[in-house]
């Protein structure tokens, strides 16, 4: 693993206002010329400040793009050369973007886990330029014999390459000859300067002077699970529980988990989150509804960590052993779901650690230790760790837990509220357990500020919960999602959970079933990895009054959840569920991020974006593309023209295509402009795979 850049305290200036500063007479310097003879500027990937490594997952569609120019109208070209982790090296051709701002870019997918090098070569394309003025000049009678000599020196020098195909250089001289005979027409001359296998054989093989290198980057390439998932929460402790005549509960365990893993997998969910499985504390446990109150047999939030049978290394009691709990990973990855276990850096008062290093939290002048407070809301149960006051220690302690839960078989971990531990710590601990554990994957529940968030993720946390649960509109959803998708798309990974313990949002709360279906179509088709809490299926959605959390919340008591029956009576989403996550395994377009591209409707509540792979990055070999457009207010029929831009997934302009309704079944013949109808309460998302051109 390369050496990473860790942040440093100090900074590179001092206060005018604290220190005296006197006037210092400048004194001439020679600067050391860093232009290459053909610019080249803003590559990317690349991450803000370029102190971290960019990021990307095997079989990522990942564009390089650079900035490149040179004085004139000469022609030039751009390449990209890759060099993977094992050594093998590759060149890629760059095309303009023709945008006005001189962008150059591929799309390449790196298909071997590891750090990847990479660097921009820009290079005078003699033969572009040459083509370029001949084309204008032959046209209008202009130099036209200088024109035709020009050309027949450069089918020499192109001749002359002792890698050029024989064919090839066939070609180029029968070519040469015709341009230098002195009674060619003027016609043949401009069939020789536009003959698209002349092109060809220089686009292949260009023919470079002024060649021009970029400085070395590098790509982080993680194994596919860091980019792509389809997550499930479940409270082990509710899956197989059972109530007493007299009201008591007995809690599920790992073994009466293993029981609804089936259901899951069924679902088509590939990972499964378990909350906090350790021991919970007496002191100060919550009871329902987050209530200071508890009964005998309350169960208390699984986050205020720790008590009298142990800590971050134990597993509850009441939900079995070590052993039930390694057989619960394995009964998992037989169903195809790999484990994430919740990393929640935090004690309750009870906790070994409060006992044994009472200088990891903070102590107030009373003399009391400093509970968790996000106000208006406090958590009485739980002590937040200090960093500060012994960093090594803490250091040593969380990467010991870290490397007892890989030791079990857990390589996902999903961080409780990384933004309130120090940026320094989790780019430590990311890099020092992936140089041992490529495979790890950390899941950052960072609901904060652009800045902290993005840090994390620039720091090394594979995937990040997003503002997604709060954008609902169609003007919020084009631009967070577009900007997801092109503007930190180097080095954050959405995970556009739909819901979770503590987030219930208005528009469920209030939008009904349509909601639930609209809200899990985008999350599962705008992003390669989104996820569900449990009980979303069943349209949970009565909240606590004056909160965004579900009345009866499972953080603080047992839910006896009846699928099979609800799924039989037709009031589950898990078919809507499965359906979604079989179009995701089905269509390799929705495992991409950076390919999302907004279309326009005439309706302000109807949301399109389309997402395309080509063939020759596609793992089928065929190209695939998915219009999704989405009736975004869940208690309205709205009917709309769509408008497309079909050249973003290879379409002509005008022409029509088929496509079908992964939702329905139906098929319809489609083209730039396309009338839809989507009544909420029926189906209110269109998923549409492009079929066919005609």
């Amino acid at each position: 693993m390369a050496t990473t850049t860790t942040f440093s305290p100090e900074l590179p200036w001092r206060s005018a206002a604290s220190i005296p500063v006197r006037p210092v007479k400048p004194t001439p310097t020679s600067r050391r010329v860093v232009t290459p003879r053909i610019p080249m500027a803003l590559p990317h990937p690349s991450v803000p400040g370029g102190a971290f490594r960019p990021s990307a997952y095997v079989g990522e569609a990942v564009p390089f793009t650079v900035t490149a120019f040179r004085e004139g109208h000469d022609r030039i070209g751009v390449n990209v050369r890759l060099f993977s982790p094992s050594g093998d090296e590759s060149l890629h051709r760059l095309s303009p973007l023709n945008d006005g701002f001189d962008r150059w870019s591929t799309l390449v997918a790196p298909l071997e886990q590891g750090v990847w090098r990479f660097r921009f070569e820009a290079f005078a394309d003699d033969f572009a330029t040459w083509e370029h003025a001949a084309d204008l000049k032959i046209a209008a009678g202009v130099d036209t014999a200088l024109m035709r000599e020009m050309g027949a020196q450069l089918f020499d020098r192109a001749r002359g390459e002792k890698k050029r195909p024989g064919a090839d250089k066939d070609a180029l001289y029968a070519a040469a000859r015709s341009l230098r005979d002195p009674d060619v027409h003027d016609d043949v001359a401009l069939s020789i300067v536009r003959d698209p296998a002349i092109a060809a054989m220089f686009a292949d093989r260009p023919l470079m002077g002024l060649v021009s290198v970029g400085r070395d980057a590098e790509l982080l390439v993680e194994r596919e699970r860091a980019g792509v998932g389809a997550w499930y929460e479940f409270f082990p402790r509710s899956e197989g529980a059972t109530r007493a005549d007299d009201g008591s509960v007995v809690s599920g365990t790992f073994r009466t988990a293993i029981d609804r893993l089936p259901g899951v997998a069924g679902m088509g969910f590939d990972v499964l989150y378990l909350p906090p499985i350790h021991p919970i504390g007496e002191t100060n446990r919550k009871g329902p509804n987050n209530t200071l109150v508890t009964q005998p047999g309350d169960p208390g939030s699984p986050w205020a960590i720790g008590g009298a049978a142990g800590g971050h290394d134990t597993v509850h009691p009441d939900l079995g052993t070590l052993d039930d709990f390694r057989a619960f990973v394995a009964a998992a990855r037989e169903n195809g779901i790999e484990v994430a276990l919740d990393l929640a850096l935090q004690a309750s008062p009870d906790h070994p650690w409060v006992a044994e290093h009472p200088e990891w939290f903070t102590t107030l002048p009373d003399g009391s230790i400093a509970f968790a407070e996000n106000p208006p809301k406090k958590y009485q149960d739980i002590y937040p760790v200090n960093f500060d006051n012994d960093p090594d220690g803490i250091r040593a302690e969380v990467l010991r837990v870290v490397r007892h839960w890989i030791a079990q078989g857990v390589t996902i971990f999903r961080v409780d509220n990384p933004h309130t531990k120090p940026l320094q710590f989790w780019e430590w601990l990311i890099a020092t357990v992936s140089a041992d554990e490529p495979d790890a994957v950390f899941l950052a529940e960072a609901f904060t500020r652009p800045a902290p968030l993005q840090g994390l993720a620039m720091a090394g946390f594979q995937q990040s919960y997003t503002y997604f649960t709060w954008r609902n509109t169609k003007e919020e959803l084009e631009e967070f999602l577009g900007a997801l998708a092109h503007e930190t798309d180097d080095f954050l990974r959405p995970n556009l959970f739909v819901n979770t313990p503590d987030i219930l949002t208005e528009y469920l709360q209030y939008g009904g079933r349509p909601a639930y279906k609209i809200r899990a179509a985008i999350a599962a088709t705008a992003a390669p990895t989104y996820g569900v809490y449990a009980g979303y299926e069943l349209i949970e959605n009565v909240a606590r009054p004056g909160s965004e959390e579900n009345i009866d919340n499972e953080k603080y008591e047992y839910k006896f959840r009846d699928w099979a029956g609800a799924e039989a009576s037709g009031h589950s989403l898990a078919p809507y569920l499965r359906m979604l996550n079989a179009a995701r395994r089905e269509h390799p377009a929705l495992r991409q991020l950076r390919n999302l591209d907004v279309h326009w409707s005439d309706d302000d509540a109807i949301l399109v974006y389309s997402k395309h792979l080509s063939a020759e990055l596609s793992p089928t070999g065929a190209s695939d593309t998915i219009i999704v457009v989405a009736n975004v207010d869940p208690h309205s029929a709205r009917e709309t023209t769509v408008h497309l831009d079909t050249s973003v997934f290879g379409i002509e302009p005008g022409a029509s295509y088929d496509v079908e309704d992964l939702v329905t079944g139906q098929v319809w013949t489609w083209a730039d402009h396309n009338f839809v109808r989507l009544d909420a309460f029926n189906e209110p998302v269109h998923i549409l795979h492009v079929k066919e051109n005609r």
